[in-house]
């Protein structure tokens, strides 16, 4: 059974594989070798961007210390373990080492634009920050798709994230619908 398999199985939400495929090219394509993900789960998304290259190294945060368990196992099993440098710990105690071509930053969303006021200042000039789930299931766009007051609230916070990164002239941002559950590709503005 693959780690996809085993993720699946036990219910452990995981990369979806259109936003996999994205993150690998564009790694790929700009040679990307620091990368930080903000919400490791089991670690598979981390192992999948590490397999790209050799020369990769990633530094993963997971707060919740079975998952954090599982992915140290499956870093291991899969002998990244010189890529990989997975953290137990909650992503407000993150001090960040040095810069970062990449930042994927699929963690509470509630929390996007605190995650980015942090990282962005530690992304390299060229590099970009990621943020899934930016379709929440389709709820995004309509609301009307669920009564849950904490899944509208979620909603309510991403769609406040996405008009938050819109209205800063900080920000080149490209939000991608249609890939795996809606991504928001954020950069640095171009002077």
């Amino acid at each position: 059974m693959t780690l996809k398999d085993k993720a699946l199985a036990q219910g452990v939400p995981i990369i979806k594989d259109g936003t996999l495929a994205y993150l690998k090219e564009l790694i790929s394509k700009n040679g990307y070798r620091n990368i930080l993900e903000l919400g490791s789960a089991i670690g598979y998304s981390a192992i999948e961007m590490a397999k790209i290259d050799d020369l990769i190294h990633i530094d993963t945060i997971e707060r919740d210390k079975e998952r954090y368990d599982q992915a140290i196992v499956n870093v291991k099993e899969n002998g990244l373990e010189d890529q990989i440098s997975i953290y137990h710990m909650d992503i407000k105690d993150l001090k960040i080492w040095h810069d970062y071509d990449l930042i994927f930053v699929d963690a509470g969303k509630a929390h996007n634009i605190e995650y980015l006021e942090m990282c962005f200042p530690h992304l390299v000039p060229w590099g970009v920050m990621i943020f899934d789930n930016m379709n929440f299931h389709g709820f995004v766009k309509d609301r009307g798709l669920t009564h849950n007051r904490h899944t509208l609230s979620m909603v309510k916070k991403i769609q406040e994230f996405i008009d938050y990164v819109q209205e800063d002239d900080r920000f080149a941002i490209i939000l991608e619908e249609n890939i795996g559950d809606g991504i928001l590709q954020v950069r640095r503005k171009s002077l």
